[in-house]
């Protein structure tokens, strides 16, 4: 019987850089602490938002090792432990093992695009070389294949280990074919803050955020209505939300959320090439919308 890695609000972190490129461990920490105070579920440091596929392998399984010290318990940890390389994505998840997190989110290999019997046996390899549980990340607009549901059922019935999926094909239908033939505890989360609210109130598990980087308290209380069904106050959280939600994705992500961060005085407003701070444009734009919401005087 699978157990889901967490239910409710999982923010997918950004990692902050100092201005000359380095991991920035203090305000990391600091933004550990701070998600958690606010009400977040769980925490999943050094995925795409976390700018993990510009981290040195050095630098990520660093970044694993912050944020599971900073928890210390206090919610689940599931890192981005992914790779288009299956000998990588093991020896990133058996960090992970170690260090003791709670799962691994694993996104499809992107670029070499495996047929379905090769992500199967990618998946397979990681269960059997790291034993931890895996969250696959099915993300197509970053890795260049969507794997419908049907494929993504099949791996979940041959590879226990497999305990859930973050969803971010951008197809509600897709997502609502996997919560109707799930196996018994296998989460399904939502991907896309924008789907969170529908995929919870049709049976998901959660979602995993960016937008709970900005407002986590905001963010959680419209998860925990989602969850336990009351529509109507989930319904005015996500209208609330919604105008941040597509702001996050006006230029390419992590750039508007840093962008906003910084605006908040949580990070300093540095991104890894080849990704670069959003144009003075978005930035004005932002700046406009976070005083309209009331975040910023």
């Amino acid at each position: 019987m699978r157990t889901p890695p967490f239910r409710g609000l999982g923010v997918a972190m950004v990692t902050p850089f100092t201005r000359d490129g380095a991991v920035d461990e203090p305000r990391l920490r600091a933004l550990v602490d701070w998600l958690i105070e606010s009400g977040v579920d769980a925490l999943l440091p050094a995925g795409s938002t976390g700018e993990g596929a510009t981290l040195t392998h050095e630098e990520h399984r660093r970044v694993m090792d912050i944020v599971l010290e900073q928890a210390n318990g206090r919610v689940p940890v599931c890192p981005g432990a992914g790779s288009n390389a299956t000998h990588e994505a093991v020896g990133l998840a058996q960090h992970a093992k170690r260090a003791g997190a709670t799962a691994v989110l694993s996104v499809t290999p992107y670029y070499n695009k495996p047929e379905p019997e090769g992500l199967l046996r990618h998946y397979a390899t990681i269960a059997e070389q790291a034993d931890i549980s895996i969250i696959l990340y099915n993300v197509p607009s970053r890795t260049g294949r969507n794997y419908p549901a049907d494929v993504i059922l099949r791996i979940a019935d041959e590879v226990p280990h497999l305990v859930g999926v973050k969803e971010s094909s951008g197809n509600i239908t897709q997502a609502l074919e996997i919560l109707g033939s799930r196996p018994p505890g296998f989460a399904v989360y939502a991907g896309d803050d924008i789907f969170a609210a529908p995929t919870m109130l049709m049976g998901g598990d959660g979602v995993i955020s960016v937008i709970g980087n900005e407002l986590p308290d905001w963010t959680a209380k419209m998860t925990r209505a989602a969850l336990q069904g009351d529509a109507e106050t989930a319904r005015m959280w996500h209208y609330r939300l919604q105008p941040l939600m597509q702001a996050n994705f006006w230029e390419t992500n992590p750039a508007p959320v840093k962008c906003v961060l910084a605006m908040m005085g949580r990070i300093e407003e540095s991104l890894r090439l080849p990704l670069t701070p959003v144009s003075e444009r978005t930035r004005e734009r932002l700046r406009n919308l976070l005083r309209e919401m009331g975040i910023l005087g």
